[in-house]
């Protein structure tokens, strides 16, 4: 079968030649943390200052994801790591055409988030670990998610019933307790942009 894949990656064009069009590093910036603890707030607020900046990006989100690409997957650990592998593999695309892809998955441990960085590469996967206590994303609980695990309506549930492995050196960790969403927005923003314009000019 393999017999018949020609690659053609030999006569495309490369990525360093996209990057110097868009003036811009491609990379991952790869938001993991419980749910409710502000990942996509930080991720659309991001993608909104980075476009203002004239940065081309795409924005993967775990919701978003569920009800297309990777629809039917469910919570156990064999669909949660084909779910971050189908994910990895699309926002690799993303990053070798030059664009900046922030991704926001709760991808709750330290195996399934090697996982993804082996796919992307570990110079293009900035892991930023969104940090708030269980009690305090259970008390935000913005998708009603918490009140029905606590009652037991929904198993397997990150933080509860399953694990969440904390990062251990992220590219940058955000404590949303701690620090306002404006706050904590800027704080990515100003760790993120330098790296997007390194070694290209800002436009």
């Amino acid at each position: 079968m393999t017999d018949n894949i020609h690659p053609i990656f030999d006569s495309i064009l490369t990525r360093a030649e996209k990057e110097k069009q868009l003036h811009q590093n491609g990379l991952v910036v790869w938001l993991t943390g419980l749910s409710g603890s502000g990942k996509s707030t930080l991720a659309n607020g991001l993608e909104r200052q980075l476009y203002d900046e004239g940065v081309l990006t795409k924005l993967l989100d775990g919701d978003n994801l569920r009800t297309g690409l990777n629809a039917g997957l469910g919570f156990s650990d064999e669909d949660r790591n084909e779910n971050i592998r189908r994910v990895a593999e699309t926002a690799k695309l993303f990053v070798n055409a030059g664009v900046v892809t922030i991704c926001s998955f709760v991808s709750p441990t330290i195996e399934i988030r090697r996982l993804a960085q082996s796919i992307i590469g570990k110079e293009d996967f900035y892991e930023v670990y969104v940090e708030a206590s269980f009690e305090a994303c259970a008390k935000r609980d913005v998708k009603g998610l918490y009140g029905k695990a606590l009652k037991g309506e929904i198993k397997n549930f990150t933080g509860l019933d399953a694990p969440f492995e904390p990062s251990q050196s992220p590219f940058i960790r955000i404590n949303t307790e701690n620090d306002s969403e404006h706050e904590s927005l800027q704080i990515l923003f100003n760790a993120v942009l330098p790296v997007v314009k390194k070694g290209h000019d800002i436009i």
